[in-house]
């Protein structure tokens, strides 16, 4: 039986996609029409490239447990990456220096971010991140990572597991090894120092970036 189609529309804008809940229904009609949607309609920009997502809830007030649910559905489709979810309860909060993007970059796709860019996610092998600005991976990456793509030579690229097949930080390109596979992987960041890509240990980011150093003694 088909599903009533009122209560989720899906606006195109010039970044991206919004969703726009309806506020009235019942909550888990809501929820049985968007994954209806996802599942059966907009095929056409669901399985392409990567789309950055804003969802709002008009004036419906939402419990934590409530919107992990919106994001797990909407997380199904690896090319949608929730950039924010608006609702009465989201408090004001001052905007990160960075913007915080999760999902998953598949072979073929790419993600291009104007600024600095917290990925919570994997990059697979043929997928592709390029910024203006710093990347910082919560996950493997195991594609290409491409920051400072304006020039930037001070940007980096950091990583939970360490396995790209190219890195590029403003005009410099690096291959890695073929042993990085093969050895134990920690957390790590490329730099650029005099001009040659260098690798070390996410712990010592604050030779580089010293506001990093948060951490006070006691």
């Amino acid at each position: 039986m088909a599903v009533k189609s009122n209560h989720v529309t899906i606006k195109g804008i010039k970044d991206g996609l919004v969703f726009l809940l309806d506020d009235e229904c019942e909550y888990e009609e809501l929820l049985g029409e968007l994954r209806y949607k996802l599942e059966h309609s907009h095929q056409n920009i669901l399985t392409g490239p990567i789309i950055h997502v804003d969802v709002k809830m008009g004036s419906r007030k939402i419990t934590a447990e409530q919107k992990q649910d919106i994001l797990d559905i909407l997380k199904q489709k690896g090319n949608l990456l929730i950039r924010s979810v608006e609702s009465p309860d989201s408090e004001p909060e001052q905007a990160p220096a960075y913007v915080i993007m999760t999902g998953m970059v598949r072979s073929g796709q790419v993600l291009n971010h104007d600024g600095d860019l917290l990925f919570l996610g994997d990059v697979n092998p043929g997928g592709s991140i390029l910024c203006t600005g710093d990347i910082y991976i919560l996950g493997a990456l195991r594609g290409m990572a491409h920051a400072g793509t304006k020039g930037n030579e001070e940007a980096i690229i950091a990583a939970s597991h360490f396995a790209p097949t190219q890195l590029r930080i403003a005009q410099q390109i690096s291959r890695p090894p073929d042993e990085w596979e093969m050895r134990e992987t920690s957390m790590e960041f490329a730099f650029l120092q005099n001009g040659a890509m260098r690798i070390d240990k996410i712990s010592n980011i604050v030779r580089l970036r010293p506001d990093f150093n948060v951490f006070k003694g006691v």
